[in-house]
């Protein structure tokens, strides 16, 4: 089968797609308005940049999407995002068409104005077929269709590759600080701020601190826009000495910061969190999570299980879930131990891939394109 994966090629995302796609004997050529990035593709994966750029691209780049999807032979246009490039491969007319929503684009985008709602609903009601990669997203999709549409979804996660997120390998220094992390932008809609008050108040803590003879540290991995202003806080709260700014790193060394920390936090209080990749990612690493309850991050966490979930902006409940794992090591080997095996068996990155190629050839019959022995992959 050879697809037409039509995307932004400067998300790291897309091309997770398309390499993962292509090791699945998937012939993958790649679209994009925006800059591919400049390392990690598969050689396999065929990289074509649209030639018109902007938001006047979504409209004028239709021709040379449609020749381009003919002149390869491919079989499925897999448009990632409904707005944008869905609207896109929408105009270009090509079937079969499969739209994978994101999280923005029909959470945020279809209540701007009725104009827009009648946008999403239009590029999702002519597809062939919708992918989400969350049910609480996929729900999202009902919400915005028209009351008593009947569409199929397709449950597409995100997946993790155990071979690349796995454990530390050596046994952490029983003189170190233990390590509060989390690996996300620095934006207000991601809750660093809920994490930092909360982490003040570990520190206020004197019978826990007692406990802590090398001390604790909060380390936040991720640049953004807020940072000035998180460092403001920081300093605000005394906690210059003990909240670490990394920076913004390639996704290939987020591994290797995981492996550093003891307990990983997301506390977002985006209802749009459509999926919560850097938690799985963090659980595959065997670290205890603790996540606020927003979105697709309680889909990837087991309560009591694998980790903890409290409500979003609430610093002291969030304190009493660290508290909790700080205090208590055995806990965070098993919490971690149980959240490894959670996501090999559910957001394993190969069995992902398959869910998608099954898609396709879903998508493919429910447009009445499939060929008789067509296959995805060996």
């Amino acid at each position: 089968m050879k697809i037409l994966l039509l995307g932004a090629g400067s998300v790291v995302h897309t091309q997770r797609w398309a390499n993962g796609l292509t090791r699945a004997s998937v012939d993958v050529v790649c679209m994009s308005l925006h800059p591919f990035l400049d390392v990690g593709w598969e050689s396999r994966v065929e990289r074509v940049r649209l030639p018109h750029r902007g938001i006047g691209g979504y409209f004028l780049n239709a021709a040379t999407v449609r020749r381009t999807f003919f002149e390869r032979g491919c079989d499925l246009l897999n448009a990632h995002y409904a707005t944008g490039y869905g609207m896109l491969a929408t105009i270009s007319g090509v079937r079969p068409r499969l739209i994978s929503v994101w999280g923005s684009d029909v959470y945020d985008f279809p209540v701007k104005s009725p104009v827009h709602r009648a946008l999403v609903r239009s590029v999702l009601r002519s597809a062939d077929g919708i992918a989400s990669t969350s049910l609480v997203m996929a729900e999202q999709v009902r919400r915005v269709m028209p009351k008593g549409w009947q569409g199929s979804i397709d449950l597409t996660p995100f997946g993790v590759d155990m071979q690349l997120f796995t454990p530390a390998t050596e046994v952490l220094s029983d003189t170190r600080p233990l390590v509060i992390g989390t690996v996300k932008t620095l934006a207000h809609k991601y809750g660093i701020d809920t994490l930092i008050r909360a982490y003040a108040l570990l520190v206020s803590d004197r019978v826990l601190t007692a406990e802590l003879p090398d001390g604790m540290v909060l380390r936040l991995v991720g640049g953004g826009e807020q940072r000035a202003a998180l460092e403001s806080l920081v300093c605000s709260l005394g906690l210059q000495d003990q909240v670490e700014f990394i920076g913004a790193v390639p996704h290939a060394e987020v591994p290797q910061w995981l492996r550093g920390f003891d307990i990983y936090v997301a506390a977002s209080r985006l209802d749009s969190e459509s999926f919560g990749v850097a938690v799985i990612e963090a659980s595959a690493c065997e670290l205890p999570v603790v996540v606020t309850r927003v979105g697709g991050l309680p889909e990837v966490v087991v309560d009591s299980e694998t980790g903890f979930i409290v409500e979003r902006d609430d610093p002291q409940a969030l304190a009493i879930a660290l508290r909790c794992l700080v205090l208590n090591p055995y806990l965070r080997g098993q919490l971690g131990r149980r959240g490894r095996a959670h996501v090999a068996r559910t957001y394993e990155w190969r069995e992902c891939v398959d869910r998608m190629t099954e898609t396709y050839v879903a998508t493919r019959v429910r447009s009445g394109h499939a060929q008789e022995g067509a296959q995805c992959h060996d």
